[in-house]
């Protein structure tokens, strides 16, 4: 399995190459991995963030746009992702409707002004960051008074047999499925080697609570196999 280191620019650029390496089959293989379920998962996000036609949504670690071409439907929305060819695919996915705007950025410095956004979302992106807190303080920041945040992400099953079957197959379905997709089993070894990093449901919590948000609560979905979190800015 490869190594990334679990904080600084070190592990950013490994990152950035993982997810710039995966682009061109990125989307299928989510749904090959997911059976299509996380395409419910993020219907089950937006559904919460209660969009209107005149708010402003950013959608931060973008990666090739089904969300964020999702939202557009309801709101304005802006895309955002460190990976170039993740947001190459992401604009040449046009359907029919205003398009997202689309953004190539840091997550721990967001380009924008503070109160820009009355909304964000983050679907399978806060493990990936160098530092998730402060991405969570950049989120904190942009969000207006009132504005709301969602995050879907794997999460760990509380129940012990459920969490020790997760775990075996997190440890051989996706390097699998990296090499038949990819020829590189470490490719999608490194979902098994995130979340070894990245806390419980409760501790994202703590994250949130930590960064000045109001209102933490979370679901836990497919057995608590994917979490998802919401929060305000009070």
């Amino acid at each position: 399995m490869k190594r990334y280191p679990t904080h600084g620019p070190e592990r950013a650029a490994a990152v950035r190459r993982l997810f710039s390496g995966l682009a061109r089959r990125y989307d299928l293989v989510n749904d090959v991995q997911s059976a299509g379920l996380h395409r419910l998962w993020k219907r089950r996000l937006l559904r919460g963030m209660e969009l209107r036609p005149e708010q402003r949504l950013l959608d931060l670690a973008c990666g090739t746009g089904d969300l964020a071409w999702r939202a557009a439907s309801r709101t304005r929305v802006v895309g955002g992702d460190f990976s170039t060819p993740m947001l190459v695919r992401a604009r040449a996915r046009r359907t029919s409707g205003a398009a997202p705007s689309w953004t190539l950025l840091d997550g721990l410095a967001l380009p924008f002004h503070s109160g820009s956004f009355d909304a964000a979302v983050v679907a399978y992106g806060l493990r990936n960051f160098a530092d998730p807190p402060a991405a969570l303080r950049e989120l904190f920041r942009v969000l207006r008074s009132g504005g709301r945040l969602g995050i879907l992400d794997f999460g760990k099953p509380p129940q012990r047999f459920v969490r020790a079957a997760y775990d075996r197959w997190l440890r051989m379905a996706p390097p699998l499925l990296g090499f038949w997709f990819f020829r590189d089993a470490e490719a999608y070894a490194y979902i098994a080697e995130s979340l070894a990093a990245y806390p419980e449901a409760d501790g994202v919590s703590a994250w949130l609570r930590a960064a000045g948000f109001g209102g933490v609560r979370f679901e836990r979905l497919c057995l608590g196999a994917m979490t998802l979190h919401r929060a305000s800015k009070p």
